[in-house]
């Protein structure tokens, strides 16, 4: 069954907060997925409070980017963009092992190749566009966050050579954009 997430772009004027994940050891945008019962900005605002430290306020829908060859049915993500309103910068111990605000010109590596177009998007004030992003699941039989684990800490690999070798390919579709905001973007 496909999965919805969250991630949010806490901006700092024109740099954005990236979180490095415990789990692979690259720098991704803070998020996760909707809990039962919650909205998809209740979910944003949790998952940046558990992560980061930081309340939030959302500003704006970004984008819903969609990764449909990912495991177990697919991958869809709401990316909203959010100002700090209170708490303190301290990153989450179980899934976060650093955390830095960075400008797009000089993203920390590496960094899940599919969070790039987020924060481009998040950064450059590009809202609502629908994308879908060609990240085909590489390992056949293994359809869980748990086994994915499992196979990630029996590897002699380190964590982020687990991820690069596996994970950080891109498909041979790239990135397509299904839905542009014809309000930003002139017709051509």
């Amino acid at each position: 069954m496909a999965g919805f997430g969250v991630n949010v772009a806490i901006m700092d004027g024109d740099r954005v907060l990236l979180t490095k994940r415990e789990d692979f050891e690259v720098w991704c945008l803070p998020g996760g997925v909707v809990e039962p019962g919650e909205s998809v900005a209740e979910a944003a605002i949790r998952e940046a409070r558990e992560e980061t430290g930081l309340e939030v306020e959302l500003t704006r829908l970004v984008g819903i980017f969609s990764r449909p060859n990912w495991r177990d049915g697919g991958d869809h993500d709401i990316v909203f963009s959010a100002i700090p309103v209170g708490g303190e910068l301290r990153p989450q111990a179980e899934e976060v092992i650093d955390i830095t605000y960075s400008s797009p010109g000089n993203l920390p590596e590496p960094l899940v190749w599919w969070h790039r177009q987020r924060i481009d998007d998040a950064v450059n004030s590009i809202g609502s566009p629908a994308w879908s992003q060609d990240a085909v699941w590489p390992l056949s039989g293994v359809t869980s966050r748990e086994e994915l684990y499992k196979m990630r800490d029996a590897s002699p690999l380190s964590r982020q050579e687990m991820y690069l070798q596996y994970l950080h390919k891109q498909g041979p579709e790239g990135e397509r954009l299904e839905v542009r905001n014809r309000e930003e973007e002139p017709d051509v």
